[in-house]
């Protein structure tokens, strides 16, 4: 079995202040850490408070390199139409050095109608500023001329262009990130096509999977991420109870936004949001039914949209750590699980 990368994945979306948010997501990445997971993304969102509490990640991460050791913190992602991609290629260069090269970016074009405007953007105009945007990373990075005269990125980070992550929900998408030689980081859920409001995410993602590994160059190591959302406890009835309110709120969202949800049961979100949650063995026999996940290099876990209480994360970090990732074919680091610490 192919030894996969494991990853946490926070969209910081406590029931509490910024500043607590930002320290309990710290707190969770560091015990993230401390359990062997090789990686941490955090989402970038602006101006909404309930879809996620965090308008600068490369800031925030800043603040995790100097907490953490070990841990490689990545960006998914970076909504690069909303940004002087040229100030990104440099605090990105920045990040890179204090955290020891341990920085990941994942990037993308958005999908938040209303976040545009306020940049000078409109929705439609998203794609062709993402464009932009990636060419004048790739340049800064690879040490190109910028503007005119001798203006070159400072301090210079060549390693970075091997470190993109490109994020889609399309077939077409995943061929573009396939033939740059990006990593591919694929939903935990996404729109189901409307004739099929039930078909299996594998079944929608595979295809993609596919157009990636195909567009690749030759002799290109691929990359590809598969983000889900699973929550673990001992107790698999609590998992059931405090997945209810966060999965209840979650559909009521969608049918605000005119998507089609299918019934009103608790078993029916999770079916809808593509959640995998109860029990290790519970969520293992789940994820097993995955099939996209056995063809991925990384996965990275996110107790959203169920949000429970920060302790019960912690939990569920352990026993995605110790009991499910290993069946998934993740192998921890010899220094993990060597003792629980309280966090």
């Amino acid at each position: 079995m192919t030894t996969k990368r494991l990853g946490f994945f926070t969209r910081l979306l406590d029931k509490t202040s910024a500043g607590e948010r930002y320290r309990l997501a710290t707190l969770q990445i560091q015990h993230a850490e401390r359990w062997g997971y090789d990686t941490a993304w955090i989402a970038q969102h602006h101006f909404h408070e309930n879809e996620g509490g965090l308008p600068s990640p490369l800031l925030f991460l800043a603040s995790v390199a100097a907490q953490t050791s070990r841990i490689r913190l990545g960006t998914a992602i970076i909504t690069l139409p909303m940004e002087n991609a040229l100030r990104v290629a440099e605090d990105a260069a920045v990040l890179d050095l204090l955290s020891h090269q341990r920085l990941e970016l994942g990037l993308g074009s958005g999908g938040t109608h209303t976040s545009f405007l306020p940049f000078g953007l409109t929705f439609d105009e998203r794609a062709a500023a993402f464009n932009t945007g990636l060419n004048t990373l790739l340049q800064a990075w690879g040490g190109d001329t910028l503007g005119h005269d001798d203006n070159r990125l400072y301090p210079a980070a060549p390693q970075l262009a091997e470190r993109i992550w490109q994020a889609t929900f399309s077939v077409a998408g995943a061929a573009r990130a396939g033939a740059a030689g990006h990593g591919l980081m694929l939903s935990r859920t996404q729109p189901r096509p409307v004739d099929n409001p039930l078909l299996p995410l594998d079944e929608i993602q595979n295809p993609m999977i596919d157009a990636y590994l195909a567009a690749l160059p030759a002799g290109t190591i691929p990359r590809i991420l598969a983000s889900r959302t699973a929550f673990v406890s001992r107790d698999g009835a609590e998992a059931r109870r405090l997945a209810l309110p966060g999965l209840t709120a979650q559909a009521a969202q969608h049918r605000t936004a005119g998507h089609v949800v299918p019934g009103n049961t608790l078993d029916d979100y999770i079916a809808a949001f593509d959640v995998h949650l109860g029990t290790p063995q519970q969520v293992v026999t789940s994820l097993q039914h995955d099939t996209a996940l056995a063809r991925v290099t990384d996965v990275s876990f996110q107790v959203h949209s169920i949000d429970p209480p920060h302790e019960q994360i912690l939990t569920s970090i352990e026993l995605l750590a110790t009991d499910v990732a290993p069946a998934l074919g993740w192998r921890a680091p010899v220094t993990a699980f060597s003792h629980k610490e309280t966090v």
